[in-house]
C-alpha cells in the first residue's frame, strides 16, 4: 500500500475526520487516485505556537482559512495543552484518495467567496480523502517524502 507522510497535527486531524482535504502543490497522482493509501505521522515535533495560530484562526472569520471543519478546535485545544499527546513516526490509518480539485474551487465549503490564501503559491491543488479507517493499534513506521510503500504488519 502507498503512504504518504504527512506532519503533526494535519495527519492526526485527518484520521479523526476533520480535515477532508490534503493540500499540495501538484495533483495527485493518476494511478493513485481512488486508491486506499496509508497516513503516516511524520517525525517533525508538533509546534505549539502552530496549534495556537490554528486555534487563533478557528476562533475568528477566517477559519475558512483553516480548511478544517469546527470539531477541530476542541482537539487543538486539547494538543495545545499537551503536543506530546500526537503520536509522531508512525501509520495512523488509512483514507481514499480522491479526484483533486484546485483549492480556489472548494472553499465555498469552508465559508469562504474567494480563495485569498498566502499558502495559495504552493498548496494549490486540494486532494479528498474519504472513507478513514483509524489503524489499531498505529504502527510505528520511519516514512519518506512523496509517497512510498508501506506494509501492515
Amino acid at each position: 500500500m502507498k503512504a504518504l507522510t504527512i506532519w503533526q497535527p494535519w495527519a492526526t486531524l485527518i484520521i479523526a475526520g476533520v480535515k477532508p482535504y490534503e493540500f499540495r502543490g501538484w495533483p495527485a497522482p493518476r494511478a493513485l487516485r481512488g486508491s486506499r493509501i496509508a497516513i503516516h505521522a511524520g517525525a517533525r515535533p508538533v509546534r505549539k505556537a502552530e496549534l495556537a495560530d490554528l486555534i487563533i484562526r478557528l476562533r475568528s472569520p477566517d477559519a475558512w482559512s483553516t480548511a478544517l471543519k469546527p470539531e477541530a478546535l476542541a482537539m487543538l485545544e486539547r494538543w495545545h495543552s499537551n503536543p506530546l499527546a500526537l503520536p509522531l513516526a508512525s501509520i495512523l490509518g488509512t483514507a481514499v484518495l480522491g479526484e483533486p480539485s484546485r483549492a480556489f474551487d472548494i472553499v465555498a465549503e469552508f465559508g469562504a467567496k474567494l480563495n485569498d490564501s498566502d499558502r495559495d503559491d504552493h498548496s494549490n491543488w486540494a486532494w479528498p480523502l474519504t472513507g478513514i479507517e483509524p489503524l489499531e493499534p498505529i504502527q510505528p513506521a520511519k516514512g519518506l517524502q512523496g509517497f512510498w510503500d508501506w506494509r501492515p504488519l
